[in-house]
């Protein structure tokens, strides 16, 4: 099985193909015919070492949450896959590490679906590649399409998308409609721009995806700084005071006064 999946993704590199998807598919289709695994052979732990290149504590803590698994197939087609966006081994062992169940994605139904979809929006193939790395989980769900749709003109452009999602993957999955839609508009309204707001979501990723009236209370605790809604340094001062708990808050106040006197 790792010669079948040598023989696999050394042709897919080496296709003159553009896309990373169609070549894989159709070298999926003419190998699946001769491959017969033993289920009952199939270990796990030994797959994610020998193939995947997890260490052995890694391949411990994976193997608990694909204990279901009972042959390579669809793991060799998510490895040849990742190959085929351009992850080097120690790349797509990275993103098997941070989430295991990313070998049981379906690449017909669900990654190659995503990679046309995200093509269609203006990603490159090495950005997408970046963003398999970052996203996690996010990436093999196809609602990240949608998802990306409304971030990457919020934010500006894919590098500012994957800069944020460097800082922190979370705000991916979060609601767009009960989270971050309204933390936008209200964001706006105390006139922050969506350069602004970007640059927010860049710094403090979780700004848009916390509790609306969260962030409400935090523009609150920015105007306690003396900084009033729409002037120049709200955003620097909107970004001081996040997540920071109200002793924390007049403690920044009273440093201040302090340094202003």
């Amino acid at each position: 099985m790792l010669r079948l999946r040598e023989c696999v993704v050394s042709r897919l590199l080496s296709s003159p193909s553009t896309s990373a998807v169609s070549p894989l598919l159709r070298l999926l289709s003419a190998s699946a015919s001769p491959v017969s695994p033993n289920p009952s052979s199939f270990a796990v732990e030994e797959y994610l070492v020998d193939v995947c290149g997890l260490t052995r504590p890694q391949a411990l803590n994976a193997s608990t949450k694909l204990s279901h698994l009972k042959s390579p197939g669809k793991p060799d087609a998510v490895l040849a896959f990742l190959a085929g966006l351009g992850l080097s081994g120690a790349d797509a062992a990275a993103v098997v590490a941070k989430d295991p169940v990313f070998l049981c994605a379906s690449v017909d139904k669900t990654l190659a679906p995503v990679v046309t979809g995200l093509t269609d929006l203006g990603l490159s193939r090495s950005e997408i590649a970046r963003l398999v790395s970052l996203a996690g989980s996010g990436f093999r769900s196809r609602s990240i399409v949608s998802k990306l749709h409304y971030y990457l003109p919020l934010l500006g452009s894919s590098e500012n998308l994957l800069r944020a999602l460097k800082k922190s993957s979370h705000f991916l999955p979060s609601n767009l409609d009960r989270l971050v839609r309204p933390n936008v508009v209200f964001l706006r309204e105390c006139g922050l721009g969506d350069c602004d707001i970007a640059k927010l979501c860049i710094s403090v990723p979780r700004m848009l995806t916390t509790n609306p009236e969260r962030v409400r209370a935090m523009v609150s605790s920015a105007e306690t700084l003396g900084v009033p809604c729409g002037s120049g340094m709200f955003r620097q001062a909107l970004r001081a005071v996040a997540f920071l708990d109200q002793e924390k808050i007049a403690a920044k106040v009273d440093y201040l006064k302090n340094t202003l006197r």
